[in-house]
Formats: structure tokens, C-alpha cells, sequence
């Protein structure tokens, strides 16, 4: 399946039939996501996962009661940094030189560049567009999702301090951004499952510029 029929296919789920989805179809999923492009290579954000029955029943009641919560097999969290600071950003080149084997002095220009950049910013400016990059692996792995046929629900409903609250993301330094429920869609029990999936027309959409 290519992933233009994939995306034909998919829809954002409205019932779950509660089905379990295989460890290795989430493992792949979870991998396209950390395979995702970020700005710099910093991949400034997390993936919870979530199987708990009983703490998926408290995130969906601060997620305004969406029911592919608790039905889902897999609920994913997508929580960002709540900060970029020096300590997140050498380590991130520290990771990467020593992946490369290159010597520390090799991205020292643009690791001070970035320093620079990112504290001459306020934190809500840096969860901001760490959030953004959270946003690129959220996308890669409802597409993944889409090619592996297994049923996602893109959600922004809900209560973040809550959220945060109930997973501890503080400590963390994260705080979250999306929830992709993983599940099976409910051919019996979703009104939407069987209605024609619409988008803008393309020549509405693209905007050719000569």
C-alpha cells in the first residue's frame, strides 16, 4: 500500500472496538516518530505510552471523556520540552558526536550558535517551538500508523495542566502537546467509519507561485 492510500484510508476514529495491536506494529510506529526531522536534530519532545486501563480513564476524563482513550490499545503522549537550555542542547550533541565518532570541537560553532539563540528566548517562546517539532513526529506516526492499518486519532481536546499533572511531566521538563489513541477502528459502533473522506479540492489547496 502506498502512502497516499494509506491516508485514503485513514480517518481520525471516532469508536474503538478495543482490540489490541501487535507490540511490533506500535514499535514500528513509535520508531517512525523518533525517526522524524526536528530543527537542529534536537528531537526536543517524548513519547509517553500509555496501557494502563486505569490511567487511561483519568486522561480521558481531562481529555473531555473522548471514549478512543480508554478503547484504544496503545494511547501515545506527545509532551515536548518545556525549555531548550544548555544542558538539553550539549547533550544532544554530545550524543550525536559520539553516535559519529567525531571529536567534540566539530559542532562546538554551531552548538554555541544555538546556545545563543535559544536562552536569548523566554521559555514559553521555546516550549513553543518545541512543540512544533513534537507536531512533525506526530504526523510521521499517524502516517506509519495509516501503512501499518492500524487506526489513530489525532486529539488536541484536552486539559495540558492536567495532563501534566497526572503524568508528572513537570519533573520531566516536558509538557504535553497531543494524544494519538492506537486501536481498531469500530465498524458496528463509529458513525464515521463509512462516510466519504473530504478535503479541500487541489486546486483549491496548492498555491503556485512562478
Amino acid at each position: 500500500m502506498s502512502l497516499i492510500e494509506a491516508l485514503n484510508w485513514r480517518y481520525a476514529t471516532k469508536k474503538m472496538n478495543g482490540q489490541k495491536v501487535p507490540q511490533e506494529k506500535v514499535d514500528q510506529i513509535l520508531e517512525a516518530a523518533r525517526l522524524a526531522p526536528t530543527s537542529s536534530g534536537l528531537q526536543p519532545f517524548k513519547i509517553i505510552v500509555v496501557t494502563n486501563p486505569e490511567l487511561k480513564e483519568k486522561i480521558s476524563a481531562v481529555a473531555y471523556g473522548q471514549t478512543q482513550i480508554v478503547d484504544s490499545s496503545h494511547l501515545l503522549v506527545f509532551a515536548a520540552w518545556d525549555n531548550y537550555t544548555v544542558e538539553n542542547i550539549k547533550a544532544a550533541f554530545i550524543h550525536a558526536n559520539a553516535q559519529r565518532n567525531l571529536p567534540a570541537e566539530t559542532t562546538k560553532d554551531y552548538e554555541e550558535r544555538l546556545i545563543g539563540m535559544y536562552t536569548g528566548r523566554t521559555p514559553e517562546e521555546n516550549f513553543n517551538h518545541a512543540a512544533r517539532q513534537a507536531y512533525i513526529g506526530f504526523g510521521v506516526a499517524i502516517a506509519e500508523a495509516a501503512l501499518l492499518k492500524v487506526d489513530a486519532t489525532p486529539m488536541e481536546g484536552f486539559d495540558p495542566q492536567k495532563l501534566d499533572e497526572l503524568l508528572d511531566l513537570k519533573s520531566k521538563n516536558l509538557r504535553s502537546t497531543t494524544l494519538l489513541p492506537l486501536g481498531y477502528r469500530d465498524h458496528e459502533g463509529d458513525w464515521l467509519v463509512n462516510l466519504k473522506k473530504v478535503r479541500t479540492p487541489l486546486e483549491d489547496f496548492i498555491i503556485e507561485v512562478k
